[in-house]
């Protein structure tokens, strides 16, 4: 049997990846969650990734 995997957009890079993980609602590429783990609290990437990460909590409004 054949499993075909299905794109999401990645919070963070916003590229339309097929793996990754789901964090609450919010999808995480593989690379992006490697980098979120080697990047240092003292690296400008730590804040940017700080506030892609508060989406976390957000969510769609369908209206």
């Amino acid at each position: 049997m054949e499993q075909k995997m299905m794109a999401e957009r990645c919070g963070i890079c916003e590229e339309m990846k097929e793996e990754g993980i789901h964090l609450y609602k919010l999808f995480i590429c593989c690379e992006c969650e490697t980098n979120i783990i080697h990047t240092e609290p003292r690296e400008e990437k730590y804040r940017y990734y700080l506030r892609k990460l508060k989406n976390v909590n957000h969510s769609t409004l369908y209206s």
